[in-house]
């Protein structure tokens, strides 16, 4: 249960980011999905989530 309630605080994290890292091609991945529901844009970064827990997997190790 605490997995998804992390999941969940780091896709709301990570949405209010986007337009910032979308430079990098962050949000853009084969995994990530997004579409417009009620003239919003909704988004699921589920690729980009992976991605970055990854580095942040492989830093943490490093240090």
């Amino acid at each position: 249960m605490r997995w998804l309630i992390v999941f969940i605080l780091a896709s709301i994290v990570f949405s209010a980011v986007l337009p910032h890292l979308r430079r990098f091609g962050i949000g853009r991945m084969p995994l990530d999905f997004t579409f417009r529901l009620f003239g919003r844009e909704w988004m699921f970064p589920f690729g980009s989530s992976l991605l970055l827990s990854f580095l942040a997997y492989v830093i943490s190790r490093l240090v």
